[in-house]
């Protein structure tokens, strides 16, 4: 992406989960400064994680062979004024799809990828994603001349297998840097935290491999011998069992498992077609009805009540950041507490300010803030709808709101 020479630039991160815990092994022991700690501690440079290694897969070989599928995947994080960095790679040339993790593209307003055998970037629709196994699917508009990547059976992988992880660490772009290494576990299941974005997730079943996967490699192949893609750079961390250190992906048939229901256009509860609709209120995580019992949740997880919010004013930028509990709540028995508003959104519009109480969300009564952010999944963007909400000093408004593009994830 390409900043306006008179404006600052936007900060950019790479994008890479790190392990909390390897459950079952580590899972009382590893906490994420832990993990970190070990990380930073363990590591080798990629040089000398090759040398150590029998030379019995080829690094150019396979390089060759998966290097033309593969993407840079650029995020706009619009709404915390930043980019992310990640990587992906082509499942069909044909029709430009392109499979990477979820938390690449977690946050995102729009995405943009950039063939690696290429200087061009093109604009990626969000096909789809599903949270729950860390998959997304992106289609590339527009591209000529992609080739994808073939694909190999991750369930022949054992123990001991070799190979090689590709992609696009620290964000840096360009010909993808490589990993080699061998696969340690198979059926993981792990605890992993983006810490950029706050993001915690548990996956199963996952491949174990002592490759030096780094922030910026997530979504990007993991090949054989054969330079057959069997899995997604997906996380690193602790790997358990006396090994400090190990890379974690995703499976290839699992991922292409999903990403089947995903380019079929099959709903699940874990996956979401297309961009989610944005009303633009930030909500409390919380199945409480009472919005002070929402606050009080609120404020014992983000341990902020230093931070309290107070005014009518809407949030600009980094709002992902945005931590404060409302220092007063409307006077509703039941309804989503609105935490705060993102500038130039639906909400902000219509008038709603953190303190109030969403009440009614499309003809239906909101009971909670989760209610309230599923029944915004259920729609799309572009849709009109009428919210009711009770204002911080009592009073009841409605007012028809037409939804935005909600970030992705």
């Amino acid at each position: 992406m390409h900043e306006d020479d008179n404006a600052c630039p936007r900060p950019r991160r790479a994008r890479g989960l790190l392990i909390y815990s390897v459950v079952a092994i580590l899972a009382a022991a590893a906490g994420v400064g832990a993990t970190l700690a070990v990380r930073q501690a363990t590591y080798a440079s990629r040089a000398q994680v090759a040398a150590s290694l029998p030379a019995t897969l080829n690094d150019g070989t396979v390089y060759s062979e998966v290097e033309p599928g593969v993407v840079d995947v650029s995020a706009d994080l619009q709404y915390l004024d930043e980019t992310a960095e990640g990587t992906g790679f082509v499942i069909d040339a044909a029709n430009g799809l392109v499979l990477t993790n979820n938390h690449v593209i977690d946050g995102a307003t729009s995405v943009t990828v950039t063939p690696v055998t290429s200087s061009r970037s093109y604009q990626a629709v969000v096909v789809g994603y599903d949270l729950a196994d860390d998959v997304a699917v992106l289609r590339i508009k527009g591209a000529t001349g992609l080739k994808a990547v073939t694909i190999g059976n991750s369930d022949s992988v054992a123990i001991g297998t070799q190979v090689l992880a590709l992609g696009n660490e620290a964000g840096q772009g360009g010909p993808p840097t490589i990993a080699p290494g061998v696969i340690s576990s198979t059926g993981r299941s792990i605890v992993a935290s983006d810490q950029s974005s706050g993001l915690i997730e548990t996956l199963h079943g996952m491949l174990q491999t002592s490759a030096d996967i780094r922030p910026g490699d997530s979504g990007g192949p993991l090949a054989n011998a054969a330079g057959q893609v069997v899995g997604i750079n997906t996380a690193a961390g602790s790997g358990g069992s006396g090994m400090a250190f190990a890379g974690y992906a995703i499976p290839i048939n699992t991922a292409l498992s999903v990403a089947r229901q995903i380019a079929a256009g099959r709903l699940s509860p874990a996956i979401q077609l297309g961009m989610p609709a944005f009303l633009g209120v930030l909500l409390p995580d919380s199945g409480s009805s009472d919005p002070q019992q929402q606050a009080s949740e609120q404020e014992q997880r983000r341990q902020t009540r230093n931070a309290s919010s107070s005014g009518r004013g809407c949030l600009n930028g980094n709002a992902g950041s945005y931590t404060a509990v409302p220092a007063a709540i409307a006077p509703a028995h039941a309804g989503a507490l609105v935490d705060g508003v993102v500038c130039g959104t639906a909400a902000a519009q219509a008038g709603l300010a953190a303190g109030d109480v969403i009440t009614s969300f499309g003809g239906h009564a909101v009971t909670s803030a989760r209610g309230l952010s599923a029944a915004l999944a259920a729609d799309r963007p572009g849709g009109v709808t009428t919210l009711t909400w009770v204002a911080t000093g009592g009073g009841r408004h409605t007012a028809q709101v037409i939804l935005g593009v909600g970030p992705a994830g």
